[in-house]
């Protein structure tokens, strides 16, 4: 059996379909096209997602339960989006249809992820959404080496470890639009991400598939500007908008299928990135606001 592509309208649907103009998946067609693969890679495998309480992280998880994974663990600090992920997949229509379903609020470049990598079965396909991603963690030098020791050295930790275990065919790594030309050191910490997904240097990880995708803002993420102006509806408060300023918007399901696709159906060391027309999709945020 396929998974469905196209969710019913809901209103989170609706809201996304404000800032994206669009109603229906903008990767649709390509998962329809590549569904076959996708089952044949998901259906009966082990799946490790890291950082999977994150917005992305959690729609990319949704979309894959359906596929049916033989085991699919999640590893993410946030104990409570751990809690949020385990309640919204038990309470959704296909509940959870994995036998082996784990969640671990374990951090995943610390001594124990090693430990624990040594202690399970192989993974077939690692989909990575750690990050520290908000360009105002960077602004003491605390938060700043923080977040290079979360997007770049733990990141090749990880690997060294995932290497040293073998067995995995897909390594996938979410990156950021702001590594293309970085101008802010969140941006130059994702493009080192990616260097280091890329490289060979790591000789064990050689034959493991890598891929990575870079996209733009996902509408009403966790964190999100667009997020933070729901939150100050509810409480009767103003909603900061800053002036003539355009961005691009995928919506939550986009941003899970595209990891998806380019996890599962990507060649090796290629990054993916949606092909938005800056005319009809380029969106102001006091618009949207």
């Amino acid at each position: 059996m396929t998974p469905s592509h196209d969710r019913p309208w809901t209103k989170k649907g609706a809201l996304s379909a404000v800032a994206t103009r669009r109603e229906a998946n903008l990767f649709s067609p390509d998962l329809a096209s590549h569904a076959d693969r996708v089952r044949d890679a998901l259906h009966g495998s082990r799946v490790l997602v890291i950082g999977g309480a994150g917005s992305i992280g959690r729609e990319t998880i949704a979309q894959i339960v359906p596929f049916r994974p033989a085991a699919l663990h999640v590893v993410d600090i946030n104990e409570n989006g751990l809690a949020h992920l385990v309640r919204d997949l038990r309470s959704s229509r296909e509940s959870l249809p994995i036998e082996d379903f784990r969640t671990l609020p374990i951090d995943f470049g610390s001594p124990l992820m090693n430990r624990f990598l040594l202690a399970e079965k192989a993974y077939e396909h690692i989909l990575h959404f750690a990050a520290v991603k908000h360009v105002r963690s960077e602004k003491d030098v605390y938060s700043a080496l923080h977040m290079l020791d979360t997007n770049v050295l733990k990141v090749s930790r990880l690997m060294e470890w995932l290497g040293a275990k073998g067995n995995a065919k897909t390594l996938f790594a979410v990156s950021t639009d702001k590594a293309a030309n970085p101008v802010n050191l969140m941006g130059a910490s994702k493009r080192l991400m990616e260097h280091v997904l890329f490289s060979d240097a790591l000789g064990p990880v050689r034959s493991v598939r890598r891929t990575s995708a870079r996209f733009a803002n996902v509408a009403f993420s966790a964190g999100s500007l667009l997020q933070s102006w729901i939150r100050r509806l509810e409480r009767h408060e103003p909603l900061p908008v800053p002036r003539k300023t355009r961005r691009f918007f995928i919506s939550l399901e986009e941003s899970g299928t595209i990891c998806l696709l380019a996890a599962l159906c990507g060649a090796d060391k290629r990054l993916f990135i949606p092909d938005l027309c800056p005319e009809k999709e380029l969106q102001e945020l006091q618009a949207v606001a």
